[in-house]
């Protein structure tokens, strides 16, 4: 205030400009109304270089404090991720479940348990367990050792017109009973992806966090604290298969479920066909070929294709051995931007090697990947009962059929 009343103008008006946050420098008034409009009204917001009082502009200082600006915002200004994942580490939960001693007993249910022969009322009375029990008989050994299983599906969780994509990731401990295995507080909620589009392929990506993880509590384990035996031990754990609907089954194991290799049993053995109007591939009557030689249903020559019986054995059941073979040379998705698997869509389905063979004993699962009833029954009655009931734009029976 003493500086703006020292100006030629003040000496010949007795005014000077009011910077109060009404006035903004465009009134003149008397150096006691500016004191009181300041009091009142508040000062200019980011009026920090006074220029309207006679004082003298300095380039100088304005570059340094641009410069200097400009440097803050860089350093607090957000980068926009390209991709991103929110990862919850899986070992941490693994051994909180020894920490409590009620969840540790449990964790020994599966071993100490016996059912009758033939019973199945838990996963360790599959096959594929008692396989993977006789292949590594030192980890069977060990009970508290725990076997995993993991569940991918995709969802939109904002019903807009922009599409958008989450896709969770869930582990589940299966050395739990059968009543507390699906129950929320033991699914583990590991990996969400988020993005306005589908993985796809690009999901191996998201799951190395995951299947470092696995590797470590394979290879070499973690020491963990037993509450209930009070005592600490080696934790060892394997994933012994996935469970997704059919479209996931081809993002994760590296088969397309698309076109006329879809099925990942026949591959390229397959008797699909493209339908000569409506463009589309059909499996009808290919089915037969599963059923007993001696059964009815493979001499019928009406029911099925007309004038056809069935006397094809069903395409052999390949080993995890065996597949590995096939997709040994085929890049990961991790090792290459794009992967293209010559021969693809004509003699095989295979678009890449998917990331759950960096596991050492991934090849030696009995079944690696399970498909979600719910999915396919829904799915199969949605279309059954479309037909019947003949719902426009959703019945199968059209000309194109």
């Amino acid at each position: 205030m003493t500086f703006a009343c020292q100006q030629p103008n003040y000496s010949s008006e007795g005014k000077i400009r009011c910077p109060c946050k009404q006035c903004k420098n465009e009134s003149f008034l008397t150096p006691d109304e500016v004191n009181v409009h300041i009091l009142k009204k508040g000062f200019t917001p980011r009026y920090w270089c006074w220029t309207s009082h006679g004082e003298r502009i300095s380039h100088t200082n304005i570059d340094v404090d641009m410069h200097s600006v400009l440097n803050a915002c860089k350093k607090t200004s957000k980068f926009v991720p390209y991709k991103r994942i929110h990862y919850l580490p899986l070992i941490p939960r693994l051994q909180r479940l020894y920490a409590s001693v009620r969840s540790a007993e449990h964790m020994r249910w599966h071993y100490e348990n016996h059912r009758e022969e033939g019973v199945l009322c838990h996963p360790s009375d599959l096959e594929a367990w008692k396989y993977f029990d006789k292949l590594y008989p030192e980890f069977a050994l060990k009970p508290r050792n725990v076997r995993l299983g993991l569940c991918a599906d995709g969802f939109t969780p904002f019903n807009q017109g922009k599409p958008y994509s989450c896709w969770p990731i869930i582990i589940t401990p299966y050395n739990l009973p059968p009543e507390l295995c699906m129950m929320t507080p033991y699914m583990f909620l590991t990996l969400i992806i988020p993005g306005p589009h589908n993985p796809k392929g690009e999901i191996d990506v998201y799951l190395q966090p995951l299947i470092d993880e696995l590797q470590l509590l394979w290879n070499d384990g973690v020491i963990t604290y037993d509450a209930s035996k009070k005592q600490n031990f080696l934790l060892k754990a394997a994933l012994m298969w996935t469970i997704n609907d059919f479209p996931a089954y081809g993002m994760l194991s590296g088969w397309s479920t698309a076109g006329k290799y879809a099925c990942p049993i026949c591959m390229h053995k397959t008797k699909a066909f493209r339908l000569n109007n409506g463009f589309k591939i059909s499996w009808f009557d290919c089915h037969r070929q599963f059923l007993p030689r001696n059964h009815s249903f493979r001499k019928h020559k009406d029911a099925f294709f007309k004038n056809r019986i069935e006397k094809d054995h069903p395409p052999p059941r390949l080993s995890g051995e065996q597949v590995w073979e096939m997709v040994n040379d085929i890049p990961k998705i991790t090792e290459v931007r794009i992967c293209k698997v010559p021969g693809h869509g004509r003699s095989h389905n295979w678009t890449k090697r998917s990331i759950f063979w960096d596991l050492p004993y991934w090849k030696h699962n009995l079944l690696r990947h399970n498909l979600d009833v719910m999915h396919i029954e829904k799915n199969v009655f949605e279309n059954i009962f479309h037909t019947v009931m003949d719902i426009k734009k959703k019945t199968k029976d059209n000309e194109n059929a």
